[in-house]
């Protein structure tokens, strides 16, 4: 974890549910940040090494963890594993109090986003879907871009705490909106990432230096993050890093079902998901998403 400085704020009891690659460094700056942080991990070693680790505390099941929190954050899977933290006799929402507030990182549907904060709000606790962007290296250097749908009050109560491990944290609207601006973050860099593919893939086949290609194209017009942090990688066949092509898939999945529900039309966005299909046929399901490129090979 790469050294970053923290604003000061009022220490916090907060608990982190799910230290996968994402979770556990953001876990780790709220630590760092000055907070007292309780973990719950699926498999309770993970969280043990992370509570010896870092000198917070872990529990054997999200409620437990969750009990006594001003604020819970939360990063897993999927819309199943979030429920399976936050709802029933062991979820989150059974050990909060009310006033406290949940807040989800998981890149997930805008629906379950809704049902959480309905089923929160019940409880008179707050709920606040905020995914996350910027992978593995933005989280372990608490540089994450957040994005939250939900009400201000409970935003304004958060942000100062989530800082820890953001570079930007901010309310896109209603309960929801923090997972589709996610979606059309998703959109934009399935089309970038094809788009570099090609351009890369056509340059070689023409004999061009493309390191070359890149530096200088890399100061006008194509200029974009996938080609500055992707772009030499993917000419030299280097994908052992980043965001995984199944990571891609689940959330270009939830993309696609909510065009099926609003009307949009991403003809780019879907034909660019069966492409990542054909990357996890070849054995690249832990690939980063920059292998779009080998299938062109």
């Amino acid at each position: 974890m790469n050294p970053k400085t923290y604003e000061a704020t009022p220490s916090r009891r907060v608990a982190f549910l799910g230290l996968g690659v994402m979770g556990s460094p953001m876990a780790g700056h709220l630590k760092a940040a000055g907070h007292q942080v309780t973990v719950y991990n699926r498999t309770t070693a993970k969280a043990e090494a992370w509570a010896r680790q870092h000198g917070g505390a872990f529990k054997a099941t999200p409620r437990e963890a969750a009990a006594g929190a001003d604020i819970v954050f939360c990063c897993v899977g999927n819309d199943d594993d979030l429920r399976s933290v936050t709802l029933g006799a062991d979820g989150a929402l059974a050990g909060m109090a009310p006033g406290a507030i949940l807040v989800d990182h998981t890149t997930a549907s805008a629906n379950v986003a809704r049902e959480l904060y309905a089923a929160a709000k019940a409880l008179g606790i707050a709920f606040v879907d905020a995914p996350v962007s910027g992978g593995q290296a933005g989280a372990e250097n608490g540089l994450l871009t957040v994005m939250c749908g939900g009400d201000q009050p409970a935003f304004d109560a958060v942000k100062p705490v989530a800082m820890a491990f953001s570079r930007a944290f901010t309310l896109m609207g209603a309960p929801g909106a923090g997972q589709l601006t996610k979606m059309v973050n998703q959109i934009c860099i399935a089309g970038l990432v094809q788009g570099l593919s090609e351009a890369i893939a056509f340059g070689q086949k023409a004999g061009l230096d493309m390191n070359l290609v890149l530096e200088v194209i890399g100061k006008g017009a194509a200029q974009s993050w996938q080609m500055d942090n992707r772009g030499k990688t993917m000419v030299a066949g280097e994908f052992n890093f980043g965001f995984a092509v199944d990571w891609m898939r689940k959330d270009l999945g939830l993309v696609l079902d909510e065009a099926k529900r609003n009307g949009a039309r991403l003809p780019v966005t879907a034909l660019v998901d069966q492409f990542y299909a054909d990357v996890q046929a070849m054995g690249g399901q832990r690939y980063d998403t920059s292998s779009l490129i080998k299938r062109l090979k």
